[in-house]
């Protein structure tokens, strides 16, 4: 996320600057998980996956997976890629249950083409912008990182990348070099009149062109925020599941079931379920 001040991105580069205690923070700050979680959830919405079906995505710059547990809680599968050892090390901790991958987006996406049928992104395309060393050309990294993800997505998927632009020029410069990979698209602003709720959101197509989402606004009415054909059915279910108690029976009891419902193959649930094993010695 970035902060009042200075910029992450001019501390230095990401895997220095997310180190054990900047993943600790993503872990047991509730208001950035709270937030993570939020931008997690709009990203998704802008991907208007069909409703009801499960299916795979990519989440880059997934750090300790609070993303990617959205995208569980909604029933898809996801890999997710980070530069940082230590946010990929607090996400392994956290038992997340997407695929984890240690790696440099701007180096590109090292999966087959058409691999993935969406891709979201949180926080971490500003990064490219910036050269930590010599070798490092921004416009070629974001090149290459658009051009590698142009290739992994099923042909009509859509990418959703929430970042922070420094400035208007910034946001040019990645949006050309996404242009120039083959993507069609644009930028959603929410809340562009708020100074702490304002978000980009970069909307791309890997297909024909189709209509831009709106943003969202602080005076927006009920049906004007149904106007894009976004659904929200699934709200309920993930609110009630954010009371449960981490490792508790009704937290182990919602897990198994979710997995059923994904097709995987779980195990009968027993009065033994979630129960706590007394230590060994």
């Amino acid at each position: 996320m970035a902060s009042r001040g200075r910029r992450p991105e001019h501390s230095g580069p990401p895997e220095l600057f997310y180190d054990q205690n900047e993943a600790r923070k993503y872990v047991r700050n509730s208001r950035m998980i709270d937030v993570q979680t939020k931008m997690a959830g709009r990203a998704l919405e802008l991907l208007n996956l069909p409703e009801g079906q499960p299916c795979y995505l990519l989440d880059i710059g997934c750090g300790s997976g609070l993303s990617g547990d959205y995208l569980s809680d909604e029933g898809h599968y996801w890999v997710g890629i980070d530069i940082s050892p230590a946010m990929l090390d607090a996400a392994l901790d956290r038992d997340t249950e997407g695929d984890l991958l240690l790696g440099d987006m701007g180096q590109g996406i090292p999966f087959k083409p058409g691999s993935f049928d969406g891709c979201i992104s949180i926080s971490a395309v500003q990064w490219l912008c910036n050269a930590n060393k010599k070798s490092d050309i921004p416009a070629k990294r974001l090149y290459h990182f658009f051009s590698s993800l142009y290739s992994v997505l099923a042909r009509g998927a859509r990418a959703v990348l929430q970042l922070y632009p420094e400035n208007s020029e910034q946001l040019e410069l990645i949006t050309t070099q996404a242009t120039k990979a083959g993507f069609t698209g644009g930028v959603v602003v929410d809340y562009p009149n708020s100074a702490k709720a304002k978000k980009f959101y970069l909307c791309l197509f890997s297909g024909p062109s189709t209509f831009l989402p709106k943003g969202l606004s602080e005076n927006q009415e009920e049906e004007e925020a149904t106007e894009s054909m976004f659904t929200n059915k699934r709200v309920p279910h993930r609110l009630a599941r954010r009371g449960l108690v981490r490792k508790s029976r009704e937290w182990v009891l919602e897990k198994k079931e979710r997995r059923r419902r994904q097709g995987k193959e779980v195990r009968p649930d027993t009065q033994y379920t979630g129960r706590k094993r007394k230590p060994r010695f």
